[in-house]
């Protein structure tokens, strides 16, 4: 199912939380999750924040738990005091103990401080959308023992803080069908799962954003870094497109997802800046009939 027909550019805006937002955002977790990689100095980070800005970026997708507040930090030190246009996105159910281990906080006390953790380092009275990471099962961490918290408890708290106007919106990130639907009543807007050209595991629940008008934003939308996942930018497919239109793998892993539901927002991370550029590129990058067909045909 097709919702942008191939000859409309990508680069069409989106909605979030009823807000009109570029289709191509950006996720802040890697200038904080760095791996085995050298960690991101605060003039790196501000210069990449601040070229995205330029570039027209106006979502920001970021969490408290990232370093614990080292992202949070980045982006208050660059775009502070943030335009009205800005976008910013956080998430709760996680975070980071004393060792840098990142685990579940489902409690709703625990949703509660880290919206309040949020709005301090950020240094804003509201976040404009907080999503809740349920922890049932992978991908990361897994609830167990007092973690294992119902839904409705968390939707309860959740509603109070939007309601003393903490959160402009709430969100779900790594839910299934069933748990979305039970949420709705609650005003979902936004909904984080794992999605990609590879991976179609939630088809489905994509389809219920559409129908209730709630944007949709992958992650993971490469493919997974765990070991074993398949990695998008190594598909033959992808990587036919790619030369043929004489772009990148990965530019054309990201304009398969914009042109394959206008529900989706993007979020791709990095901590490069000409990775950035690409990234935002992507929103004016048109995949031809022969492109969608090629990559549609691909098994998920």
């Amino acid at each position: 199912m097709k919702d942008l027909d191939s000859s409309v550019s990508a680069s069409a805006r989106g909605f979030l939380a009823g807000r009109s937002v570029h289709r191509v955002g950006y996720g802040a977790m890697q200038l904080a999750e760095r791996g085995n990689r050298p960690p991101v100095g605060t003039d790196e980070a501000v210069a990449l924040l601040r070229r995205a800005v330029e570039l027209g970026v106006d979502h920001i997708d970021t969490a408290e738990f990232y370093g614990d507040g080292v992202a949070n930090e980045f982006i208050r030190t660059a775009l502070h005091p943030y335009s009205d246009d800005l976008v910013l996105v956080s998430k709760v159910g996680a975070q980071r103990l004393p060792d840098g281990t990142l685990v579940p906080a489902q409690k709703p006390s625990e949703l509660r401080a880290g919206v309040e953790a949020n709005l301090r380092r950020l240094a804003v009275e509201r976040v404009a959308v907080v999503n809740l990471r349920r922890v049932d099962g992978g991908p990361g961490i897994v609830a167990t023992g007092d973690q294992i918290v119902d839904l409705d408890s968390q939707l309860a708290e959740l509603i109070s803080l939007r309601d003393e106007g903490k959160i402009g919106g709430i969100g779900l990130s790594n839910v299934d069908l069933g748990q979305l639907r039970h949420a709705m009543p609650a005003g979902i807007v936004c909904v984080q799962n794992v999605y990609n050209l590879l991976d179609r595991t939630h088809e489905v629940l994509l389809a219920e954003c559409r129908e209730h008008d709630v944007a949709f934003v992958p992650f993971f939308p490469l493919g997974s870094g765990f070991p074993g996942a398949r990695r998008v930018t190594e598909d033959p497919a992808v990587v036919e497109t790619a030369d043929r239109m004489g772009t990148s793998p990965a530019q054309v892993g990201l304009a398969w997802l914009l042109a394959h539901a206008r529900e989706i927002l993007l979020i791709p991370g990095t901590a490069d800046v000409a990775h950035l550029e690409l990234n935002i590129a992507t929103g004016d990058l048109v995949l031809d009939d022969a492109a969608l067909r090629r990559l549609d045909s691909v098994s998920a």
